[in-house]
């Protein structure tokens, strides 16, 4: 049955970042995920974690300055040495708290730019991020975004990170679903899941429209948590949504899988 772990960026967003850890295992999570937390000393995290009993399920590699505009460096021309000084911090960070994946994001094209000249780095870096995560059982994920919520992002479709993945077929490289993503761009979400499950390593979820609780939109969320049992899926699913209220007021989509939570 499902594991969802609480995705920290998200999720209990009116506490301070060290606090939501407690809060998320006081609410019945056992696994956390969140974009990055690189600010924090390796050991301050781990003792969290340690001391709410929770699994560090995923993070993201460094995006570059998240302010002046980055949203990843695999795709990035004249970064590389950048990009490849984040695959080690990353990995510093995914051996201490024990975390077996990272998601690599692409990053934005520029106007002008040629999208095939910047997918061809992507690949070589993703290759690159593979051969070193691989060394240290670390799986790098790749994760399509859709472009009304990220203008000018290199990776938007399922179906262009199957391809790339095809292509590469690199065994420390898999795909990261994100239903809310998925569904704003191709939509026919059970079928997809269904067609490329061979290559999913995580599942996200968020309620569309609005990124909101899962239950609140157009999704059957209970049909797919069920689908994805059927496939076979072991992983954890991920709760990167915006809550409309307090994370605690929202949570009673939850209520039924609370069982199968950790």
């Amino acid at each position: 049955m499902p594991r969802f772990c609480a995705n920290l960026s998200f999720l209990f967003a009116d506490l301070p970042f060290e606090k939501r850890f407690a809060a998320a295992a006081a609410a019945g999570f056992s696994g956390v995920e969140y974009i990055g937390a690189y600010d924090m000393p390796m050991a301050d995290i781990k003792r969290h974690l340690d001391e709410n009993e929770l699994k560090q399920v995923l993070f993201n590699l460094p995006p570059g300055d998240w302010e002046a505009g980055d949203r990843g460096l695999a795709c990035r021309p004249g970064r590389e040495e950048e990009f490849r000084d984040s695959v080690f911090r990353a990995l510093d960070y995914a051996t201490t708290l024990e975390c077996d994946m990272i998601h690599c994001m692409a990053g934005n094209m520029a106007k002008g730019e040629d999208p095939g000249e910047l997918a061809r780095l992507y690949c070589d870096n993703l290759l690159y991020a593979a051969d070193e995560a691989g060394k240290a059982g670390v799986t790098i994920l790749i994760e399509p975004i859709n472009g009304v919520d990220m203008p000018g992002y290199l990776l938007n479709s399922v179906e262009q990170a199957a391809v790339i993945l095809d292509q590469l077929d690199h065994p420390a490289l898999a795909l990261q679903f994100d239903i809310y993503h998925a569904q704003l761009v191709g939509g026919d979400i059970a079928s997809r899941l269904a067609r490329h499950f061979d290559k999913i390593r995580h599942v996200q979820i968020a309620g569309v429209p609005g990124r909101h609780e899962p239950d609140r939109g157009e999704l059957n969320c209970s049909f797919l948590f069920y689908l994805l049992d059927r496939l076979g899926y072991d992983g954890w699913i991920g709760c990167e949504y915006k809550p409309q209220g307090t994370t605690e007021e929202g949570l009673g989509w939850l209520s039924p899988w609370q069982g199968t939570a950790s």
